[in-house]
């Protein structure tokens, strides 16, 4: 088992200090589900939620978020991030999220990328909640990662 390297030698977090490695491409690519009842799909679908576009503002956010995961998971180091694509579709159970996020920095970019899909999801609630307060956020999760010391990984 190899060592946390997150605890100092007391036990204590700590920020992994990555100053001696060199930038490298890299890449994650994560997905959320918002689950939303027949009615919300069918407001999402004719453009009609009273809040607005609602997939055009769960894209800003996501972006926006992606740049901001230091500020929000206090061991995230701050890296570049240098490109974001998110594509949010309806489909007849809610919305798909999926966001990839890319830079060529000293870390990955896996924490943006979930942060990015968790933040598009949670705008999607946030504008449609006056519809249906049961629609739910499920299966956030990392769907892919390249490069970096631990190479490629794609989930089973």
């Amino acid at each position: 088992m190899s060592e946390f390297t997150h605890l100092d030698a007391s036990g204590h977090a700590r920020m992994v200090d990555v100053t001696h490695k060199e930038p490298t491409v890299r890449a994650a690519t994560a997905e959320a589900f918002v689950a939303c009842s027949p009615a919300v799909v069918a407001a999402l679908r004719d453009g009609t939620v009273p809040k607005g576009d609602v997939l055009a503002v769960a894209r800003v956010a996501g972006i926006a978020a992606a740049k901001r995961t230091p500020e929000l998971l206090p061991l995230a180091h701050i890296i570049g991030v240098h490109g974001v694509s998110l594509d949010a579709e309806i489909d007849d159970e809610g919305v798909r999220i999926e966001v990839t996020c890319r830079t060529a920095d000293r870390t990955g970019v896996e924490m943006e990328a979930l942060t990015a899909a968790s933040v598009a999801a949670l705008n999607v609630v946030d504008m449609v909640k006056g519809l249906d307060k049961a629609t739910a956020i499920r299966d956030v999760r990392l769907l892919s990662k390249r490069g970096g010391k631990s190479g490629d990984w794609v989930r089973p």
